[in-house]
């Protein structure tokens, strides 16, 4: 990692009282650690504007009971396997399952997978949570 480079921010009191209360919230060390996530977060987000590659995770929520719905979503899985490094299954009760995708390529294909699953029938809800491979952010 590179030595830090320290640097002044003007803010508004009223911004600033109420980033410090954000941070005390997310327990953060210091400004500094807080600044820089907001930064990677925004980094992360050109990311995946930009159509370089990217991952994320896929949750969706679904009842385990509707018909075909394990069909359907495996076949969708298998048309998608170039860009799922992993699935985790997760059994919540007797009726609700948790599963979770993870997807490595280009955002398209990614938001493409999670629109695909969270439209099947029987899928009570799901969420696409964006990151980054971390190559272009430090």
């Amino acid at each position: 990692m590179e030595k830090p480079i320290r640097f002044g921010v003007s803010l508004p009191k009223d911004l600033l009282v109420k980033f410090d209360k954000l941070i005390r919230e997310k327990n953060y060390p210091n400004r500094s650690k807080a600044i820089g996530d907001l930064i990677r977060q925004e980094l992360v987000k050109k990311e995946w504007f930009t159509g370089k590659e990217v991952a994320g995770a896929i949750t969706i929520i679904y009842d385990h009971h509707k018909g075909e719905l394990l069909d359907k979503l495996t076949d969708i899985q298998h048309r998608f396997k170039k860009i799922i490094i992993s699935t985790q299954h997760i059994h919540l009760d007797e009726d609700n399952c948790l599963e979770i995708i993870a997807a490595r390529g280009k955002p398209e294909e990614i938001k493409k997978l999670a629109d695909t699953l969270r439209a099947i029938k029987g899928v009570k809800h799901g969420a696409l949570s964006m990151s980054s491979t971390g190559k272009e952010i430090e």
